[in-house]
């Protein structure tokens, strides 16, 4: 870890929701390890640059998605279950890469497994962010029929961040899907009323809700485009700020 004076950043404790399809790189199953060593990277520079917190979400849609499941006649509880532990092994993944980065790291579960997380408690966690460690959260809320853009929410909320940033292929966010719609546009900037009354499709209906509720923007960018979350910290304008 670098010992360089750190610049102060917009918000000084975020956020980051990465999904699970961003784990399995140009494959569209699985996990694949120089992915996962590109974003652990990231969030290692991000720390060595700035005086911040991070949080992330992560989601497990590369190994296993519960709407899936259920459209295939699976009990919609079982098959939300099954993706919650997916999401517990993408948090694996990511704590290898990190801690072989030298950043100290905790995986925190709604699931409880003991022998590979710790059970996730608010006060812990941040007590963990307090001291320099990236909290990585798995097992989505606990609860079925809740996303991972929902556990983003409600954690961004639970551990008073500034913000949820939220990695997506894409540069931001768009009036419409840009590879099915060549007539999408890009927006700046947004409220979060907006989305909810367009259905544009930044997060879950959920996940925006209790993000206006609690006064949380959320900046929507290309994850794996080196470089935008330093930006975003810096305060300059890159894909979707919704606030």
């Amino acid at each position: 870890m670098s010992d360089s004076p750190k610049a102060t950043p917009k918000w000084d404790r975020i956020l980051l929701k990465v999904s699970g399809e961003a784990f399995a790189g140009p494959e569209s199953y699985g996990i694949d390890g120089d992915t996962v060593q590109s974003i652990a990277n990231g969030i290692v520079d991000v720390r060595d640059a700035f005086d911040v917190s991070i949080g992330v979400v992560v989601g497990g849609g590369n190994i296993w998605r519960g709407q899936a499941g259920a459209g295939a006649g699976m009990d919609r509880s079982q098959a939300d279950s099954m993706g919650m532990l997916a999401t517990v092994i993408n948090a694996l993944a990511l704590q290898d890469r990190l801690e072989r980065r030298g950043q100290s790291t905790r995986v925190m579960s709604a699931i409880h497994m003991a022998q590979v997380a710790e059970p996730y408690i608010r006060r812990r966690a941040i007590r963990h962010l307090e001291k320099g460690r990236v909290v990585v959260f798995a097992g989505g809320t606990g609860n079925p029929f809740f996303t991972t853009d929902t556990t983003a929410a409600l954690r961004a909320a639970e551990i008073e961040a500034g913000a949820v940033l939220k990695g997506t292929q894409t540069d931001g966010l768009y009036t419409a899907d840009p590879k099915l719609d060549p007539t999408a546009t890009k927006i700046d900037e947004i409220s979060h009323m907006e989305v909810v009354k367009r259905g544009l499709r930044a997060m879950d209906t959920t996940a925006i809700t209790l993000c206006m509720e609690n006064n949380l923007p959320i900046a929507i960018f290309e994850l794996m485009a080196e470089g935008n979350v330093q930006a975003i910290l810096r305060g300059e304008s890159v894909g979707t700020l919704v606030h």
